[in-house]
């Protein structure tokens, strides 16, 4: 099998990082270059709102840095973006650079004292609030930015604890920019389009949507909250060509009725992640977007979003995988286990942040030696593909037995009832933890607890197969990244052992 990814234009620094040459010295740069070359082409178009082209976009951000300045905002300090998708999003998030100070984007779906904590922590110089005027002033445009520069801090999701804010240079998001360039094969001199159905405030929606297409002068559609109907409209009306969202979103798209009548000639790549998928929903979307190559990333917020990426030719064979290392990562497993080959996941590239900010402790823990310890279990296998098997944290121990949930994930994704599934540990006096999964059914069909686990017993070792199966009919409850929430899960699911 051979690695599938261009890797021409990269060379090994002594470091032992592998980089991109050739990049914009920053993004500020790399937006000035589209501008000049493409000022009239569309840069933003915001559904149900305006659309700009990039003289537009550049004639506005830079208003904003001028009122940012006029403000007191000066060069590094930060600026706390609270404000939904849409284009006022990009016009912040580019007036911010413009201004040369660095963009923190707040989740909206935080609690007031999350946000209060994100602020802080960040000790933004200013917060853009959702309702009020964009800073305006006169134009600024500050060039004089390095790669090893801070240009954003993005905070984690705090699944667990508080949120950590990780530092993204500006290398880390032209490296990513260009990650994914390369793996989902797309053309760097024709017109492109993303929909932003996910949020802007995440790696995914900013760094592998709106600045991908942004650096190719491309259009990125907006999507102010997600309906499907909407998105479906958009990529007929708004001929996208390229879609990323989870698996989920994909599902619920190939569920409405009129589906079959959407033109979907428009779409080159079609990426998911965030979530395990079944080998059927990957030949179901191949069918159903034939025109477009289908994939699978991986990757973090420490890692500016693509750490690896699972291309159309292996998609459907390889469903469980998250496929092969991006062209400037480097990956390894700690502490792999003598039998299974799993351990911690490894990574290393110019993509990884440069650490928390404020937090040395869990900076010291996390990036070590220049690589970046994941906290996901994973195996790499002799073809170098990679199969996340847990989050480390997650793994449940059932009486001395590691059983790795996403396995057991994809096992139960297969059965035919099955629209989501989670598996979490259950406690367990005697053995410490049990295997328990959350199921939702596919709309207009029914999950037998016991049929289930027939089904898992011919797929699963009798270890992994779950004593608890609880049946709910709402979606499982995910974070905006579209990873579950499982200590939700834990604290509100009624355990019903399955006779």
């Amino acid at each position: 099998m051979a690695y599938p990814f261009d890797r021409s234009g990269t060379e090994v620094g002594p470091d032992g990082v592998r980089r991109y040459t050739g990049l914009p010295r920053d993004l500020v740069g790399m937006l000035r270059a589209v501008v000049d070359a493409h000022p009239g082409a569309e840069a933003l178009v915001e559904l149900g709102g305006e659309r700009l082209t990039y003289g537009q976009l550049w004639d506005r951000a830079t208003r904003v840095a001028g009122g940012l300045r006029a403000a007191g905002v000066g060069p590094g300090d930060r600026v706390a973006n609270r404000l939904p998708n849409g284009n006022d999003w990009v016009l912040v998030f580019w007036g911010t650079l413009l201004a040369g100070a660095v963009v923190v984007p707040v989740n909206t779906r935080f609690t007031e004292p999350e946000v209060r904590y994100v602020v802080e922590d960040s000790g933004a110089a200013y917060v853009v609030e959702p309702g009020a005027d964009l800073p305006d002033g006169e134009p600024l445009a500050v060039t004089d930015q390095g790669h090893t520069d801070l240009a954003g801090i993005f905070y984690t999701s705090g699944t667990t604890g508080f949120p950590k804010g990780a530092m993204t240079t500006h290398e880390n998001f032209l490296s990513n920019v260009e990650t994914c360039l390369r793996c989902l094969a797309l053309p760097r001199d024709e017109q492109l389009s993303t929909l932003v159905s996910v949020p802007l405030f995440h790696v995914t929606g900013c760094n592998s949507q709106l600045l991908v297409v942004t650096a190719v002068a491309g259009t990125s559609v907006v999507m102010p909250a997600f309906e499907v109907g909407a998105f479906l409209r958009a990529i007929e009306d708004e001929r996208i060509s390229v879609l990323t969202t989870v698996p989920a979103i994909y599902w619920l798209a190939l569920q409405q009725p009129g589906f079959a009548d959407v033109d979907t000639s428009s779409v080159r790549a079609l990426s998911y992640g965030g979530a395990p998928i079944a080998p059927d929903l990957v030949h179901r979307l191949q069918a159903a977007f034939p025109t477009a190559r289908v994939g699978n990333g991986f990757g973090l917020t420490e890692t500016s979003s693509v750490s690896t990426y699972l291309p159309d030719e292996y998609a459907a064979a390889h469903a469980d995988s998250v496929g092969f290392p991006a062209p400037v990562v480097d990956l390894d497993v700690a502490d792999p286990d003598p039998v299974t080959g799993v351990g911690e996941l490894l990574i290393r590239g110019p993509n990884v942040v440069a650490g928390y900010w404020r937090k040395p402790e869990q900076t010291a823990e996390t990036f070590v030696g220049g690589w970046l310890h994941s906290g996901d279990l994973a195996r790499i296998d002799d073809e170098g593909l990679v199969y996340v098997v847990d989050r480390k944290k997650d793994m449940i121990n059932r009486g001395g037995e590691n059983v790795y949930c996403v396995e057991v994930e994809n096992a139960l994704a297969a059965h035919p009832a099955v629209g989501e599934v989670a598996v979490v540990g259950v406690p367990d006096p005697m053995m410490g933890e049990k295997v328990g999964a959350v199921v939702v059914p596919l709309p207009g069909r029914a999950v037998d607890p016991a049929d289930l686990l027939a089904f898992a017993r011919e797929r699963l070792a009798d270890f992994k197969v779950p004593q608890y199966v609880a049946v709910r009919s709402d979606p499982l409850p995910r974070n905006p990244g579209g990873k579950v929430l499982k200590p939700s899960l834990r604290e509100h699911t009624d355990w019903t052992p399955v006779r």
